[in-house]
C-alpha cells in the first residue's frame, strides 16, 4: 500500500561544514540553488550487514555513545529480499522491491538483459530503477545532495544524479571515507549538501568471508565504528554536531553458514528444465518453454533445506512476487543454508564458516540496525521494531520536501521526534 504525506511540518535547522571540496557532477542547469542558511545536513549511512545485536556487544563506542544521546530501535525489519540492493533502495524511496523494482541482486528482464552488481553497465542503466530516491527529490528541490556508493546514486535516475558522488570503490578505506564526506560538507552555502549518503561494506564482506561470529566481522564492525568516531569528533570540533541529524542503518543481519550448508542449485532443479536467474539464499527460478508443470513438480512445496512458491503465491508477508522481474518460481533457504551454482561450489573452501543474509526477514539474524540523532531527536529513546519502509517518510520530513508515493509510515518513528508532526502520512492507493 503506498503512502503520501497529507501535511509536511519541518523546523529549520541551522547550518554546518567542515574542510574543501572533490569533484561535483552538475545536475540539470535548469534547477536553480537555492540559498540554503537555514538548512543544517541530513547525513544517511549504511552499515552494510551490520547485525543488530552488534549494538549490545560493546564493540561500538561512538555508536553506543550516538544511542544515548539519540534514538534506536529494538531492530528493524529488513524488507524481502533481505539483501543489499533491494534494501539500499527502499530505504531512500520508501518502496517495497516489488514497487521500485530492484527485485534481487541479480535480475533479468526481457528488455534489458540481466542485472548484475559487479556489473557497472547494467548498475548505472537508470532503466532498471524505478522510484524516486531522496536525492532526486532534494536536487529539484534546489539543493544539493552528495553520495558515497550509496546503490543506485551512479544512475541518472530521472535524469538526476547527486551533484557529489564517489562510486563504489572498496580500496578506499572507512575513515578515507569520511573525510571525503567532511569536504563535502565543507563547501559554502548553496553548495553545501544538504542529503549525505554514506555506503560501508567491510562489515558486509567480513561477514560473508568469515561468519558473523568471527574475529573479522568484529573487527570490520570496530574499523566502522572508529570511521564514525572521526565524523562525530569533527563535527564537534567544528560545532555542527549541535545542528545536523544523522541516521545510521543496515540493509539486513548475518547469519552463520557451515561449510556442509551448500547444495548446488543444480541439484535443486536440472538446468534442461530450468533457468535459475539469481541464487545464494532467495533463489529465483524460470522455467524453459514448455517445462512449467515439470519446473513446478520438482520444486515446489517443501524440502529439507529450502521452500518454493509460484512466485504469486507467496507469503503475504514479504509483500514480494507481483513484479514482473521476479521470475516464476522462488526458493527460500533456510536459515544457514545457501544455494549456488555447482562450478562455484567446487571453488568453495570446505573448511571455512562463512555468513549469509537473504532469509527471512521476521528471522532475528536478519534484524537491521537504526540508530539516529541530532537536534530533531529526542534522548535515550528506545523505538519498538518497524519495517525499513519506514525511513523514507522520516527522512523526507527531515528534508523538509514533499515525499513522493511510497510504502512506509512514519508513526513507528513518531516517538523519537523532538517535535511531533501536527499530521502523519495519508494512505494512497
Amino acid at each position: 500500500m503506498l503512502r503520501t504525506p497529507a501535511l509536511l511540518l519541518c523546523a529549520a535547522l541551522a547550518l554546518a561544514g567542515c574542510t574543501s571540496a572533490p569533484l561535483a557532477i552538475e545536475t540539470p542547469a535548469s534547477t536553480p540553488r537555492m540559498p540554503q542558511q537555514a538548512l543544517a545536513p541530513v547525513i544517511l549511512v549504511s552499515i552494510d550487514g551490520f547485525r543488530n545485536d552488534y549494538l549490545d556487544r560493546n564493540q561500538t563506542p561512538n555508536l553506543a555513545a550516538m544511542v544515548a544521546g539519540g534514538a534506536r530501535a529494538e531492530y528493524m525489519r529488513p524488507s524481502y529480499p533481505s539483501i543489499t540492493f533491494p534494501n539500499h533502495y527502499t530505504l531512500v524511496t520508501g518502496l517495497r522491491p516489488d514497487h521500485h523494482a530492484i527485485v534481487h541482486n541479480m535480475m533479468s528482464d526481457d528488455a534489458l538483459g540481466d542485472f548484475r552488481v559487479a556489473d557497472a553497465n547494467s548498475t548505472q542503466d537508470a532503466r532498471w530503477w524505478a522510484g524516486t530516491p531522496l536525492w532526486v527529490s532534494v536536487e529539484r528541490s534546489g539543493r544539493v545532495s552528495a553520495s558515497w556508493a550509496w546503490p543506485g546514486s551512479h544512475a541518472s535516475i530521472e535524469g538526476v544524479r547527486p551533484e557529489y558522488r564517489h562510486d563504489y570503490d572498496d580500496g578506499i578505506t572507512p575513515a578515507e571515507r569520511v573525510g571525503e564526506v567532511r569536504q563535502w560538507l565543507a563547501e559554502p552555502g548553496a553548495r553545501r549538501p544538504r542529503l549525505v549518503t554514506l555506503y560501508f561494506e567491510a562489515v558486509d564482506k567480513a561477514g560473508h568471508d568469515h561468519g558473523p561470529d568471527s574475529p573479522q566481522y568484529a573487527d570490520a564492525v570496530r574499523s566502522v565504528d572508529a570511521a564514525l568516531g572521526l565524523l562525530f569528533a569533527g563535527m564537534r570540533a567544528d560545532g555542527t554536531h549541535a545542528d545536523t541529524d544523522i541516521v545510521i542503518v543496515s540493509d539486513h543481519g548475518m547469519a552463520t553458514v557451515t561449510p556442509d550448508h551448500v547444495i548446488a542449485t543444480e541439484d535443486m532443479v536440472p538446468p534442461a528444465i530450468a533457468r535459475v536467474v539469481a541464487y545464494g539464499q532467495s533463489i529465483g527460478i524460470e522455467p524453459l518453454p514448455g517445462k512449467a508443470a515439470e519446473a513446478e513438480k520438482t520444486l515446489l512445496g517443501t524440502h529439507p533445506q529450502y521452500d518454493c512458491w509460484r512466485k504469486q503465491d507467496l507469503p503475504a508477508r514479504w509483500h514480494y512476487g507481483s513484479n514482473p522481474r521476479i521470475p516464476a518460481i522462488v526458493c527460500q533457504m533456510r536459515e544457514g543454508w545457501d544455494a549456488i551454482p555447482r562450478q562455484q561450489l567446487l571453488k568453495r573452501d570446505k573448511t571455512a564458516e562463512r555468513g549469509s543474509h537473504g532469509y527471512d526477514p521476521a528471522l532475528p539474524s536478519m534484524r537491521a540496525v537504526f540508530v539516529a540523532g541530532g537536534p530533531s531527536f529526542r534522548h535515550d529513546v528506545v523505538l519498538a521494531p518497524f519495517d525499513n519502509v519506514d525511513v523514507y517518510p522520516l527522512l523526507a520530513r527531515l528534508l523538509a520536501i514533499p515525499a513522493e508515493a511510497n510504502d512506509g509510515d512514519i508513526t513507528p518513528l513518531l516517538p523519537a521526534l523532538a517535535t511531533a508532526p501536527a499530521a502523519v502520512s495519508a494512505t494512497r492507493p
